[in-house]
C-alpha cells in the first residue's frame, strides 16, 4: 500500500508540472486576446498607398540631368515640373490607386472588382449580403464619399436610415428580410466625372470591408473596316526632307510589289517638287518642321487600321511582306507595333524605368538588343519596348501616343518613351526592308546633312524634354 501511495503521488506531481508547464506557455507566450479587440486590430491595417520609392539608381554612363542642365535652368525647371506632376497625378489617379487589404473572417459579402457605374446614374451594388450567427437584431451602414445611396421601400421589421444620402444604415430582425433590401441598395455619384472612382465602406458590428466603385464614361468603340485585299487593310507612310531622289527610288520599289497601296508623304523641304502618282498624298509642310512633326502630320491622314513606317531612303523587296506583320498584329489584338529588320537589323531595344523619389524623378535605362520573351505562336517574334524605324502599327494607338514635334531632327526611340506602358510592342525577323545606298555628294545632300547632325542647342532641348515632360532625373543609353 505504501509503495501504491510513493508511485501515486509520483505520477500525480508529474502531471501538476506539465499542467503547469502548459499554463505558463498559454498565457505568457499565447495571451488570450479579447474578440473585439482583435477585430479592432485587424482594422487598423492601413488602406492607404505604400510608402513612396526610394531614389531610383542612374548606371554608370547615364546622363544625369542635375549635372548637365545649367544650374539656374534646373532649379527653376524643377520648380515648375512640380507643379506639372501634380496636375498630372489629379488627371491620372483616383482613390482606386488605393491599396485595399480584404479583412479575415468577415462576415460581409460584397463585390471585390468590376462594380463600375456610370456617372450619375443610379446603379445597383451586386453582392451585397450579410452572413452571420442568429441575432435578436442584424444591423449594418454602408458609407461612400462621391456618391448618395438609396433603396426600395423596406417592410414592416427593416429600419432605414439616409436614404438618398451618403451612408445608409439598415436594421432589421430577420437576417432574410435585410439581405432583401441590400440586394437593392443602389449608387449613384453625384459629381460627373468621365473616369474616376469611389470607395464604399460597408461595417457590421465590428466587423468593415473596403470596396471600390469605378466611376466611368462608356466609350465608344473605333473600329475600322478590314477588306481582304493589303491596300485596305494598311497604308505606308513617310517623311522627306531634301531627298527626292531617295523618295523617287523608295515609290519605285514599293510599287514593284504593291501597286495600289495607299502611300503618304510629309514633305518639309525648302523647295518642295511635285510627287504625282496613284495612291500617292503629297503633303507640303512649312520647311524645316522636323521628324516628328512630319510624323504626326502623315499619320493623322490615314485611314486604315494600320500604317507601315518607313524612311524616305528604305527600298522594298521580296522580304518585305507587310502581309505577315499584318497577320501577327490581327493574332494577337493586344499588340499596338510590330517591327521588321532594316537589312538584317532589328534595332531592338527594351526601357527599364524607376518612378524614384517624386522631387528628383525616374531613371530610364535603354538596352539595345533588348528583348523580353517570344511572342506565344510565333517563334520569329519577341517582345520588346522599342524597335527600328520599319513597323507596323495600330493606328489609333499610334496617335494617341504621338510624336512630339518639339523633336525635330533626330528622334526615335523618344516615341516609345513616351509610349512606356501604353504600347505594346514586337519584334519579328521574318519581315524586313532594305537601305538605299549612300548618295553622292550633291548640294542637297550637304545641305540635308547640317540638319541631319544637329548642334548642341538641339541636344539641350532633349535633356530639358526628357527631365521636364518625362520627369527624369537621368537617363541611360546601352
Amino acid at each position: 500500500m505504501a509503495v501504491f501511495s510513493r508511485a501515486g503521488f509520483q505520477v500525480a506531481s508529474v502531471c501538476v508540472l506539465i499542467l503547469l508547464l502548459l499554463y505558463f506557455l498559454l498565457f505568457h507566450y499565447c495571451p488570450l486576446e479579447d474578440p473585439i479587440e482583435a477585430t479592432q486590430q485587424l482594422r487598423t491595417v492601413p488602406s492607404s498607398a505604400p510608402r513612396p520609392p526610394a531614389p531610383c539608381s542612374c548606371p554608370k554612363g547615364s546622363m544625369i540631368f542635375r549635372e548637365l542642365l545649367p544650374k539656374e535652368q534646373y532649379e527653376e525647371l524643377q520648380q515648375r515640373r512640380a507643379e506639372e506632376l501634380n496636375k498630372h497625378k489629379a488627371r491620372t489617379r483616383s482613390v482606386l490607386s488605393s491599396l485595399l487589404f480584404a479583412p479575415s473572417n468577415t462576415p460581409l459579402q460584397y463585390p471585390i472588382q468590376g462594380f463600375t457605374v456610370r456617372p450619375l446614374t443610379p446603379t445597383l451594388i451586386p453582392g451585397l449580403a450579410l452572413h452571420t450567427g442568429k441575432r435578436s437584431s442584424y444591423k449594418v451602414s454602408l458609407t461612400v464619399s462621391r456618391g448618395v445611396l438609396a433603396t426600395e421601400s423596406p417592410g414592416e421589421s427593416v429600419k432605414v436610415k439616409g436614404d438618398g444620402e451618403s451612408t445608409l444604415t439598415v436594421e432589421s430582425s430577420s437576417l432574410a428580410e435585410l439581405n432583401d433590401l441590400l440586394a437593392n441598395i443602389s449608387y449613384s455619384s453625384t459629381v460627373y466625372h468621365i473616369h474616376t472612382g469611389d470607395l464604399a465602406h460597408f461595417r457590421y458590428e465590428n466587423h468593415e470591408a473596403v470596396f471600390p466603385i469605378v466611376i466611368q464614361q462608356p466609350r465608344l468603340p473605333i473600329l475600322y473596316e478590314m477588306g481582304k485585299d493589303i491596300s485596305s487593310q494598311v497604308s505606308i507612310v513617310t517623311k522627306t526632307f531634301l531627298r527626292y531622289r531617295e523618295l523617287n527610288v523608295l515609290l519605285s520599289s514599293i510599287r514593284r510589289f504593291y501597286d495600289n497601296i495607299n502611300v503618304i508623304i510629309a514633305d518639309d523641304s525648302f523647295e518642295p517638287q511635285s510627287i504625282t502618282g496613284e495612291h500617292i498624298q503629297h503633303y507640303i509642310m512649312p520647311p524645316a518642321q522636323g521628324w516628328f512633326a512630319g510624323r504626326n502630320l502623315a499619320i493623322s491622314q490615314v485611314t486604315t487600321k494600320y500604317f507601315l513606317w518607313v524612311d524616305d531612303d528604305f527600298l522594298f523587296t521580296e522580304k518585305t511582306k507587310i502581309e505577315k506583320l499584318v497577320e501577327v498584329m490581327e493574332a494577337v489584338p493586344d499588340l499596338d507595333v510590330v517591327g521588321g529588320s532594316v537589312t538584317g537589323n532589328q534595332f531592338v531595344f527594351s526601357l527599364l524605368y524607376e518612378e524614384g523619389e517624386e522631387e528628383d524623378g525616374g531613371c530610364l535605362n535603354r538596352k539595345s538588343n533588348g528583348k523580353f520573351h517570344p511572342l506565344p505562336d510565333f517563334p520569329q517574334c519577341s517582345l520588346a519596348s522599342g524597335v527600328v524605324n520599319f513597323f507596323l502599327a495600330r493606328t489609333d494607338a499610334a496617335r494617341r501616343v504621338g510624336f512630339d514635334p518639339k523633336l525635330q531632327r533626330v528622334a526615335h526611340s523618344e516615341f516609345f518613351m513616351d509610349g512606356l506602358g501604353s504600347l505594346l510592342v514586337a519584334s519579328c525577323s521574318h519581315v524586313s526592308i532594305g537601305h538605299q545606298p549612300k548618295g553622292g555628294k550633291s548640294k542637297d545632300q550637304a545641305r540635308y546633312n547640317t540638319f541631319r547632325h544637329p548642334g548642341g542647342g538641339d541636344q539641350e532641348l532633349k535633356l530639358k524634354l526628357h527631365f521636364y515632360k518625362n520627369h527624369l532625373k537621368c537617363v541611360h543609353f546601352g
